[in-house]
């Protein structure tokens, strides 16, 4: 394939139409609706919502309970258990957590949940006859171990996880809507390095293209990027408005 045909290439697979073209019905689902329809009693599809909202938000849950002191055993049994009950009909009654931003709803239903609802001596076996989710356990304590020391609170234990899981998330979407793109492997790192320290001569030289089309399709995936990280944080909001202000809390999240 002629340099031509190759700088064609990159910057089509980088352009297009923006993730809320493509991806209206995403944004029907929120976090929020999620909860509604639960208490509701649910159907297949609120199921499948369900089982993508524990799979995606365990781990910060786990690493605020294994921070508040409790054994690996018992915060594997409390958030297996919790997530059991955040869908039970009336759990969230009596509960007024700070309405709009799901993480602080979370972790105030969390806490309410650790305070009043978990009697250990009602359990009759790990995890209290609750059904187990299919989470990985061991991967989850090799990344609590890992995790910042204990000068950090549980809250700011919880804060660092949440945005660690929203980044990873947004990584994950932004791959899959590059899964065409052949370019995507090499472009990956300008997404976290500082401009100036893109070596563009050199990932130009790499993929066979000119630098201005390296420098187009960095911008482009960049830009791509922004976009997906605003459209996951606003599936935690009730309030669009909020959102500026929970991006500021993302990177505040890795501060000390």
């Amino acid at each position: 394939m002629d340099d031509d045909s190759n700088q064609q290439k990159i910057v089509a697979s980088t352009s297009g139409p923006s993730f809320h073209e493509n991806h209206k019905e995403a944004f029907a689902t929120t976090r929020w609706n999620i909860i509604v329809a639960a208490g509701q009693g649910s159907d297949k599809q609120v199921e499948m919502a369900m089982d993508e909202l524990c799979q995606t938000y365990w781990y910060p849950l786990y690493a605020h309970v294994r921070r508040r002191g409790h054994s690996k055993e018992d915060a594997e049994d409390l958030t297996q258990a919790f997530f059991a009950r955040l869908f039970e009909k009336n759990f969230l009654d009596g509960l007024n957590p700070e309405r709009g931003r799901f993480r602080f709803f979370l972790l105030a239903a969390l806490k309410h949940f650790l305070a009043n609802e978990w009697d250990k001596s009602q359990r009759q076996k790990r995890g209290g006859g609750v059904e187990l989710l299919s989470l990985d356990w061991q991967d989850a304590e090799s990344r609590y171990r890992i995790d910042p020391a204990d000068q950090l609170s549980p809250d700011k234990l919880y804060d660092r996880a949440w945005a660690l899981t929203l980044l990873e998330r947004v990584m994950h979407r932004l791959q899959l809507a590059n899964a065409e793109n052949d370019y995507f492997l090499s472009l990956k790192p300008c997404l976290t390095a500082e401009r100036r320290a893109i070596n563009y001569p050199e990932v130009a030289e790499t993929l066979g293209i000119s630098e201005s089309a390296v420098r187009v399709a960095v911008h482009r995936l960049r830009r791509q990027y922004r976009e997906l990280l605003r459209a996951e944080i606003a599936e935690t909001l009730a309030d669009p408005a909020q959102l500026e202000d929970e991006l500021q809390a993302l990177y505040l999240a890795f501060s000390d």
